[in-house]
């Protein structure tokens, strides 16, 4: 009884429920503009990791800021090399440099001094600066850096991981979604019977998908990572608790329902089977959370709150709007662009001896091989045709 309550609700204020959410979905757009986005994967290592420890020891024994960065410049002088330093400590951000000036009397002839000290700095007409970036100033600095050095010098080091993941992350996530998004269009006007089924199945994750990254306030900060991955996963774990809804929507339709009867019947069979899916996906995300690396905790609770959130927007805001644009919906009918299933179950039934077969042969196989699967941690292995990849190599 509450549930057909809940239901007769949604379907009398559809307007009110689709104003609402353009609102909210505005006010989050804005939002996200304002959620601090972290790009230093050291914040989220554990508090008793050995690193942090040694971190933590480290600043407390020492005054002076680490060196995150190394500037190789080659074939200069002494004299050019002092030059140089003297114009990287003039770069805004750059909050010391280290060369061999700071250890030797560099006026003295170098062939006398300790060769293992100025090799370290100085060789065959090379110089090697230890930088020290502050947070927060990683892109603008490398940048005035790269323009310094040219393209014959190279810089790496911590601080320009973190200027790279900052230039990478946006980007590489737009080619995700210019990649995913075609796709999810191509398989839902394939799969559905009218031209607008795709554009609500879209709206209604995209306007959770937005609502999650405008909430994120409350948070105060997220890592890029979660900011880069967290929609796309979003968008992709989700999509089909709309299509599970606006299919049984459409086949009650067909049974001569009108929209509301129809809409209604739709959303009282499809519940429980949104509802588990949902469910299932949340306790996967909230698994995340219990990793000691704190990034897993960032990314689950973010995916547990979308999940949350496109929940709601189905079972609440994609009914509204489906029947607020049913107009839409019944112009833009086309006849099925997929064969008709009718019957397939029992015969892919036949094969079902065969196929557990086939599963536990593979088992063994796919065990070991997934043992020698290599894993790349943080952003060693850039792409050699980055400015950053191939400066650290």
């Amino acid at each position: 009884m509450k549930t057909e309550l809940f239901i007769n609700k949604i379907i009398q204020h559809k307007r009110a429920i689709v104003l609402v959410f353009a609102v909210v979905t505005v006010i989050s757009i804005v939002s996200q503009f304002f959620v601090s986005i972290n790009y230093n994967m050291v914040d989220y290592l554990p508090d008793d990791a050995p690193s942090t420890e040694a971190l933590e020891q480290m600043e407390s024994e020492f005054s002076g800021a680490m060196p995150n960065s190394n500037v190789l410049i080659r074939d200069v002088s002494v004299q050019e090399a002092l030059d140089y330093k003297e114009r990287l400590s003039s770069i805004d951000g750059v909050t010391d440099v280290m060369w061999l000036d700071d250890m030797v009397d560099t006026r003295v002839p170098l062939e006398i001094l300790d060769s293992d000290l100025t090799d370290s700095y100085y060789q065959d007409g090379h110089a090697l600066f230890s930088l020290t970036i502050a947070t927060g100033d990683e892109v603008e600095a490398t940048e005035e850096i790269y323009d310094l050095i040219g393209e014959e010098n190279a810089i790496a080091g911590e601080a320009v991981n973190t200027a790279t993941s900052q230039n990478m992350a946006s980007t590489e996530a737009f080619y995700a979604a210019a990649l995913l998004i075609p796709i999810i269009i191509i398989i839902l006007v394939v799969s559905t019977k009218s031209w607008a089924e795709p554009i609500f199945f879209l709206t209604a994750i995209g306007v959770s998908v937005l609502i999650n990254l405008g909430t994120n306030i409350f948070l105060g900060e997220i890592s890029f990572v979660t900011q880069s991955v967290a929609p796309i996963l979003q968008l992709a774990v989700s999509l089909d608790y709309a299509i599970f809804l606006l299919h049984n929507f459409s086949d009650e339709l067909e049974r001569g329902e009108t929209p509301e009867k129809a809409m209604a019947k739709a959303m009282k069979s499809s519940f429980p089977v949104i509802f588990v899916s949902a469910l299932t996906t949340f306790f996967g995300f909230m698994s995340l959370m219990l990793m000691d690396f704190e990034i897993g905790a960032d990314l689950g609770l973010n995916l547990v709150k979308g999940i949350v959130l496109s929940f709601i927007s189905v079972v609440v805001f994609l009914p509204a709007l489906t029947l607020f644009a049913y107009k839409w919906i019944e112009k833009t009918q086309h006849k099925s662009l997929v064969p008709s299933f009718k019957g397939i179950g029992s015969k892919i039934l036949k094969f079902r001896i065969l196929a557990l077969v086939l599963v536990f042969a593979l088992i063994v196989p796919s065990f070991l091989a997934q043992s020698s699967t290599s894993f790349t941690y943080g952003l060693g292995d850039l792409p050699e045709d980055t400015r950053a990849g191939a400066d650290a190599r």
